[in-house]
């Protein structure tokens, strides 16, 4: 089995963003699968064409997305990704779209093909608190979560596909009284159960448990 795993780049101001730096601290096979690392840019219009070429190159069975949501206080695997732009700020290349669709040919909607609950209970069971998430926002974390869903609607059937959210690094919240972070040894350690809950899931049902919040 293999399974592409990517953490976008830093943006909005910060020197390092927590995503692709615990993608680059995953070990190389987790449960035995293999583990294929991608850096992609925090940019509406390029992010999709990167991951597209990943996966036309490596054939992955799964693709994880990491995206760090700051102010967040656990792990949240993603549970939807819906057909709309809206950014808070503008991306790494300027652009700041507000309210504008995905995918003009693309489901409102796209729900995730990972075992969600396995992950959030797996990454609780390592030590760090996690959480099922229904809302994946409107900026790049949602948008490469979008795209790789229409991509596997209309062009790789065969793969499973979704994101996680990671909190703010604790250098990141200096500046940032009172918001939430996690370490780069929790994050990777997330990171790493989630993608063993998925290993030990394929084929079978997600879990029934209650694994998200009352927000």
């Amino acid at each position: 089995m293999k399974i592409l795993v990517t953490g976008f780049d830093p943006f909005g101001g910060d020197r390092t963003n927590p995503a692709i730096e615990a993608v680059k601290q995953l070990p190389d096979r987790i449960a035995g699968a293999d583990i294929i690392k991608l850096e992609i840019p925090t940019v509406f219009n390029r992010s999709a064409a990167v991951v597209r070429e990943a996966i036309l190159a490596t054939s992955p069975d799964y693709v994880l997305n990491i995206g760090q949501a700051g102010g967040r206080p656990a792990v949240t695997p993603e549970r939807v990704a819906i057909n709309l732009d809206d950014g808070r700020l503008p991306d790494n290349a300027g652009y700041q779209p507000l309210g504008t669709p995905i995918r003009a040919d693309g489901q409102t909607a796209y729900f995730t093909q990972l075992p969600v609950k396995a992950m959030v209970k797996a990454i609780r069971d390592a030590g760090v608190p996690a959480a099922v998430s229904n809302t994946a926002g409107t900026y790049v974390c949602n948008h490469i979560m979008y795209q790789v869903q229409y991509l596997r609607e209309h062009e790789f059937p065969g793969i499973k596909a979704g994101f996680m959210h990671i909190p703010f690094l604790p250098e990141q919240v200096v500046d940032r009284p009172g918001q939430p972070s996690l370490s780069l040894a929790e994050d990777v350690a997330a990171i790493t159960a989630a993608i063993a809950a998925i290993v030990h899931q394929n084929g079978q049902a997600d879990i029934q448990s209650i694994e998200g919040t009352i927000n």
